[in-house]
């Protein structure tokens, strides 16, 4: 049995692990091998990994693995086999975010484990006591919103990297000890198996319908987004960064809202910038603090009692309400890690967009085109339709269907755009959707049908003229065509390239 014996200048982590199980080998899966094989014979009496299939890419690793002292068990009972060898049972499961809780494999490893965690909560559990980290989820967003913050947290002088979802699992940047702020960008998989996980800021973008099939229902995906709050009361200072315009969020706003100060145990800020909830929201949420846009547009944070300014959403170089509201929050959590407001201001200006995520991606015969591969639901195809406020682009929609509600997305086109393409195998769903709602699209709106990605950009390039935008926001995943967002994204930049120059643009 494992000590509880902590560490004393590391967040929660015991002097003794005990007998430990990763489970899955994924990324974040090798990452925690790596860390914890030099631990076996010390903090580590036993470690085993149940990795799930086997693959080809799989089998280096391994080898090194059981070298080092590793047990490793491909087979369908191999949590059971592992457990026989391990002694009977486990201290600890380190969980592979892509394994559902609801599957036979996770079931297995909780029947026989102490305790089952995800990398992100051991990567925190060990780093040091007096490092920092900004959490960042929400169903659209939070990979913008991590780059961004991690991006003026680094140009106003901290030690800060971007983390988890976003790229490098938590647990490399811990083992790296360069790292004061850890920016992580945490899904609701990770979140969905964390028990003391506890940042020092919490920002929470929005929670819609999304990954139904692992979490089962969308309460239990609120449920799991939702624990990023759980535990703030025990962090000295902790600040939680709330989307207010989300119907979700703006729950949980009037739950806090309803504690007092002490019972509460942090602070919270709404932030918005929609209708209704624009403007200074301090009175409507019933805060002291606030993030929100002036009747100019100007960035303004209520912290602590003092009021901040921090530049203009116009100044932005990232399009959109939506990253306007990803500024706000941005901004607020690095003033509550005590950044100047000028840094802040300055830096979040500098922000160039990220690849796939409205990305200006060329010019053919003067019309401009956008990726938004990342926009893999119907919510952040309805950001990226606002986005564009002077202009009614001609919108690629499809992919791999993932059944959602397409009502919001068919008026919100009808609102927005001139015309869609619907391709790939959401494509027929999709354009019987608009077909359905016909008498209440606005004159001369069109759809168009297609097969693939390649045939809905030369769709929507003929439906577009000189000065109009095609914008490829699919509102769909990727895996009818291809095996990522990025690849989709990355196969349309070519094929914007290749129409260019074939016209010589």
């Amino acid at each position: 049995m494992a000590s509880r014996e902590l560490i004393a200048n590391r967040k929660h982590a015991p002097h003794h692990l005990g007998r430990v199980l990763v489970l899955g080998l994924g990324k974040s899966g090798r990452a925690a091998t790596a860390y914890l094989l030099p631990l076996v014979g010390d903090r580590v009496d036993a470690l085993a990994i149940a990795a799930g299939a086997h693959t080809a890419a799989s089998e280096g690793f391994v080898a090194e693995a059981r070298a080092a002292g590793a047990l490793v068990a491909f087979e369908d009972d191999a949590v059971g086999v592992l457990a026989d060898a391990a002694g009977g049972s486990f201290d600890l499961c380190i969980a592979s975010p892509g394994i559902s809780q609801f599957s036979a494999f996770y079931e297995a490893a909780a029947a026989v484990s102490a305790e089952v965690i995800s990398e992100v909560e051991f990567a925190w559990r060990e780093s040091a006591a007096d490092s920092r980290w900004v959490a960042v989820t929400g169903t659209n967003g939070k990979t913008t919103a991590c780059a961004l913050a991690a991006h003026v947290l680094a140009g106003a002088g901290l030690a800060a990297a971007a983390v988890g979802n976003i790229g490098d699992p938590c647990i490399e940047a811990v083992a790296a000890g360069r790292t004061d702020v850890y920016v992580a960008e945490v899904s609701s998989y990770q979140l969905a198996s964390t028990a003391r996980f506890a940042p020092n800021v919490a920002v929470l973008l929005n929670i819609t319908p999304d990954h139904l099939h692992w979490h089962r229902s969308f309460e239990a995906y609120r449920d799991a987004k939702l624990k990023l709050l759980a535990n703030l009361d025990g962090v000295p200072g902790a600040v939680a960064v709330l989307d207010a315009t989300n119907d979700v969020v703006r729950a949980e706003v009037r739950r806090l809202r309803a504690l007092d100060a002490d019972e509460r145990g942090f602070a919270y800020v709404p932030m918005g910038t929609a209708a209704g909830l624009g403007g200074d929201m301090r009175a409507a949420c019933g805060s002291d603090n606030a993030a929100f846009l002036d009747a100019d547009g100007t960035l303004r944070v209520a912290l602590g009692g003092t009021e901040y300014t921090a530049g203009r959403a116009a100044e932005l170089q990232i399009k959109g309400e939506h990253n306007a509201s990803n500024a706000l929050a941005v901004a607020a959590a690095a003033l509550a890690l005590g950044v100047d407001a000028r840094d802040v201001a300055a830096h979040l200006r500098s922000f160039k967009p990220l690849e796939h995520r409205i990305e200006p991606c060329g010019t053919v015969g003067g019309v401009r085109c956008y990726n938004d591969s990342k926009a893999t639901n119907v919510d952040a195809t309805l950001k990226a339709l606002a986005a564009f406020p002077e202009t009614r682009p001609v919108v690629l929609l499809g992919g791999d269907d993932k059944g959602t509600d397409l009502a919001p997305l068919v008026a919100a086109a009808h609102a927005h755009a001139r015309a869609v393409v619907c391709f790939g195998a959401a494509g027929p769903r999709f354009a019987a959707a608009f077909e359905a709602a016909r008498e209440q699209a606005p004159a001369g709106f069109a759809v168009a049908r297609a097969e693939h990605l390649a045939d809905a950009l030369d769709a929507g390039l003929a439906q577009a003229s000189a000065g109009d935008v095609v914008l490829l926001s699919p509102a769909c995943a990727s895996f009818d065509e291809f095996g990522s967002f990025e690849e989709r994204g990355s196969a349309f930049k070519t094929l914007v390239a290749d129409a260019a120059a074939a016209l010589g643009a």
